[in-house]
């Protein structure tokens, strides 16, 4: 197991040159709160131990930044970025001042970045990537060279060479022989895969024109070379190859252009098997990586991926998410929000909800085995990963998610909504009148712990003196590793089932008395608030009037609705709203 040899809180001067590492790769969400994740919001992702940063980029960078050397790692990290876009302005720029006026920016960036060697190599190419987009006004600089690859590909997969080829059966093909047809096709199927598989990770396919003289033979001797890597059987298994069937959730890391109608490929057969596919693309250009504009502007990708998906929205919620998860809609294209190889610190809301809620991750070629397997960070999703070994031979490698990840499904969201649904049945099958409660538990930061007990003790209360009634407490139902959004989600389901008598919204006058039993007086935090205050009952009041249109016998008391004007939406990952975080 990989691990980090930096300790916070050992040494004072390494301390801050790990919190210059953070500032200068602007990674820090409390010096870039606009940009980057804040910690509730990596944890969708990855599996932090307390006082844990993530950093992204592998272990043996980081140990080399944090000991201060310029090793030849991080001398050809950043050797490659300024060669990368000394290309493109070699190639696309033809006025001679110009040229210089750009090379020398460029260059004069370039030194300046890297002099102290804190720089993590892909932040360096990002930033010279965007300098150039800028001054030269160039929107997509390798859109052409993107443009041929997916020619290449596509005309490719659409010859009868390559159709005959991936559905031939020899003796080689290694399947059981097995009398069971069931167990020969989903052999047959998985052999379909690796063969798809081990196209999407030949490099020389997309970048050559190679694949425009490949016969028969040529694709049997890919197919045919050996697969290595642990992750071959959990591939298997986890799609249902060997034992039952039942259909995953994946998100699938796009990589570069030429290599997506692989993948595309890929992504077909998977939904054929029952699989519903998330395709994460890039936000905005960088080199040959594939971007949402791709989809929409390349005439092969239109092509190709005109009955997908495509969503563009940065920050979607729990509840549209499901809706997505549950749609009919088995491939679906999202931005991840960057313009970098995979930045986890940069992504958007929605791709981290859809890390959270997928399955498991499938990653492509080396960069992207060295983000997630060359490190001691652990998430919270399998992670699988397709890449060429120096040999020549596909590898299949996966990396467990944290045994101690909490995820809660909609489907278990769902469960829980449906039990409370029925005690409110039973309850009322009774005859008793039903009561729900809507109070501040998060909305106060760090005071999640007083606000269950206020709730708890004052419906303590109500119980002594309301006969015959059923009160629903949510601060009861509140389990670790639950969100704002899990809340929202699994109340909502319960909240529109049309059941509820009497919504009773907590005033600050319940609050008093609550104290009051405890024998306590109102800590300052807690003068003169009420459900007002809370983002969760602001929504939850909107729900109200909404399902007293259907069910106007139902009582809605507490606060007045006009007050609950303060609060719109929760910090992402957190139980307090948005607001409080500026």
């Amino acid at each position: 197991m990989l691990e980090s040899s930096y300790k916070m809180g050992t040494d004072p001067e390494k301390d801050a040159w790990h919190t210059t590492f953070f500032i200068e790769n602007h990674l820090d969400y409390y010096a870039f709160p606009d940009h980057v994740a804040p910690p509730e919001q990596m944890r969708f992702m990855v599996y932090l131990e307390d006082d844990e940063r993530y950093y992204p980029c592998s272990d043996q960078m980081f140990e080399t930044i944090m000991r201060r050397e310029k090793s030849p790692v991080m001398e050809d990290g950043y050797n490659k970025a300024l060669r990368r876009i000394m290309g493109l302005i070699n190639h696309q720029i033809e006025d001679r001042r110009e040229k210089d006026y750009i090379t020398a920016l460029i260059k004069m960036k370039h030194a300046h970045e890297t002099r102290d060697g804190i720089m993590i190599p892909s932040r360096l190419e990002k930033r010279l990537m965007k300098i150039y987009i800028d001054r030269t006004q160039i929107q997509d600089p390798c859109r052409n060279e993107k443009e041929e690859r997916n020619r290449r590909v596509s005309v490719a997969l659409q010859s009868e060479t390559f159709k005959k080829a991936v559905n031939f059966l020899d003796d080689r093909a290694g399947l059981s022989g097995s009398g069971d047809i069931e167990t020969l096709t989903k052999e047959m199927d998985f052999l379909k895969l690796q063969r798809l598989i081990s196209l999407s990770v030949e490099q020389r396919l997309w970048e050559t024109d190679q694949l425009s003289r490949f016969g028969f033979s040529d694709y049997m001797d890919m197919f045919n070379h050996p697969i290595s890597g642990a992750g071959h059987r959990q591939l298997e298994q986890f799609l249902g190859v060997h034992g039952s069937k039942r259909p995953r959730k994946i998100l699938w890391l796009a990589n570069e252009a030429g290599e997506i109608v692989f993948d595309l490929a890929i992504v077909r057969h998977l939904v054929k098997l029952g699989h519903k596919v998330i395709i994460a693309v890039k936000e905005r250009p960088l080199f040959e990586k594939v971007t949402v504009n791709d989809i929409e502007e390349d005439s092969v990708l239109n092509t190709e991926f005109e009955d997908c998906l495509v969503i563009k929205e940065r920050v979607l919620t729990k509840n549209g998410l499901a809706m997505l998860l549950k749609g009919t809609q088995n491939v679906i294209v999202v931005s991840d929000g960057t313009r970098e190889r995979i930045n986890l610190l940069m992504v958007s809301t929605t791709f981290a909800r859809i890390f959270r809620e997928v399955d498991a991750v499938i990653t492509k070629g080396q960069r992207q085995y060295r983000r997630f397997f060359a490190t001691h960070f652990r998430f919270t999703q399998d992670i699988f990963n397709f890449s060429k070994k120096e040999d020549g031979t596909l590898c299949i490698r996966y990396k467990p998610k944290h045994p101690d990840a909490v995820r809660f499904s909609t489907k278990e969201l769902e469960k829980g909504a449906g039990t409370v649904i029925r005690q409110m049945e039973d309850a009322k099958k009774a005859g008793m009148t039903v009561i729900f409660y809507s109070g501040i538990i998060g909305s106060i930061p760090g005071k999640i712990k007083i606000a269950r007990k206020i709730m708890s003790v004052y419906i303590g209360l109500l119980n002594k003196r309301y006969s015959e009634t059923f009160i629903i407490n949510p601060s009861e139902y509140y389990m670790e590793g639950m969100d704002a959004d899990d809340l929202m989600y699994m109340w909502e389901i319960v909240q529109r089932s049309g059941i509820i008598d009497i919504w009773h919204f907590q005033t600050y006058s319940d609050i008093i008395r609550a104290f009051r039993a405890m024998q306590m007086k109102v800590p300052p935090e807690w003068v003169g608030k009420d459900a007002t205050f809370s983002t969760g009952c602001t929504k939850e009041m909107r729900i109200a009037l909404d399902v007293q249109k259907t069910h106007p016998e139902m009582q809605i008391i507490g606060p007045s609705r006009e007050k609950f004007l303060r609060r719109k939406e929760y910090g992402v990952g957190k139980m307090h709203d948005q607001c409080l975080l500026d």
